[in-house]
């Protein structure tokens, strides 16, 4: 663990977020508390908008973090039904990663921040066609096109999103992979032993299987492996969950669950979304010491 330029930086947990569509306009909350105390943690993952809110915490991007899931919302090319009929998506993923970060436009990104912060990152997407997991890592992406289509890729809902075409691939949201949406197996692949983890849904939360499965394989055939995913994920994301907690009780993980999670992962009423900021920053603020109990900081 070392301080430099008023940032300390801790190499010996990883920073695991999950994903949620809006719900991350809550956890959004931790990234600005995370980037106001100066904790710069050296291993950074995330799945879906747990991918956005990990790219908007390496570029030290505090009003990003928040812009991205609540004022963005309004946006008129963020997507709809419209945006749906046309084939863009539920949300027009294309406009939402790989236009509006652009200099000058909607959401600007700084990638020359980005690049320039020592801490790694791990993106996770979902390749529909092989049914395995992709890691993309900081060597991967010379480029802020190449970070922004690998975003895009890990935050693709299935039939809600088109599915992304890259190197030979297909692919969609992270989520359907090995964890069901928290990278905690990746970090431990990686050798780490301790973790913060952001989660997005209440510690109450279990997921139900999905209902109707006929339905689900006749909709993705010509990806099978998507659609037994699909089929499977509740029972691996609550597996993740039970793992992660049990890490919590042994001392070898902070997890961060929202008190309560007042949005889901398709609200796009701004007041509502701004609430639910507002909700997370209070909890992380509260939860604070004891994150930095964690970590072997003392509370200034």
């Amino acid at each position: 663990m070392t301080t430099a330029g008023g940032r300390t930086r801790i190499g010996d947990t990883a920073l695991i977020f999950e994903g949620g569509g809006m719900r991350a306009s809550l956890t959004s909350g931790m990234v600005v508390t995370l980037l106001e105390q100066g904790l710069a943690f050296d291993w950074v993952a995330g799945i879906s908008a747990g991918a956005s809110n990990s790219v908007n915490y390496l570029s030290h991007d505090a009003r990003r973090a928040r812009r991205s899931f609540v004022e963005f919302a309004a946006d008129e090319q963020f997507g709809g039904l419209r945006s749906f009929v046309r084939g863009q998506g539920m949300f027009n993923a294309e406009y939402i990663y790989q236009r509006a970060g652009g200099p000058g436009e909607a959401l600007p990104f700084d990638w020359e921040a980005f690049r320039s912060d020592p801490g790694d990152l791990r993106i996770i997407a979902f390749d529909a066609e092989s049914g395995e997991d992709v890691v993309w890592s900081k060597s991967d992406l010379p480029h802020m096109e190449d970070l922004m289509v690998r975003v895009r890729a890990s935050s693709t809902m299935p039939g809600l999103m088109p599915p992304v075409h890259l190197d030979g691939h297909v692919y969609v949201d992270g989520a359907m992979g090995e964890d069901g949406g928290i990278a905690i197996s990746q970090a431990q692949a990686e050798g780490f032993e301790k973790f913060v983890i952001v989660l997005t849904q209440e510690r109450s939360y279990r997921k139900a299987p999905q209902r109707f499965p006929a339905v689900y394989r006749g909709v993705f055939r010509r990806y099978p492996a998507l659609g037994d995913a699909l089929l499977t994920r509740w029972k691996r994301y609550n597996d993740t969950r039970e793992r992660i907690f049990a890490l919590e009780a042994e001392g070898r993980a902070h997890v961060f669950a929202p008190d309560i999670m007042p949005v889901d992962n398709g609200t796009r009423d701004l007041s509502r979304l701004a609430a639910a900021h507002r909700m997370g920053l209070s909890q992380a603020r509260r939860e604070l010491p004891a994150l930095r109990e964690f970590v072997g900081l003392p509370t200034p």
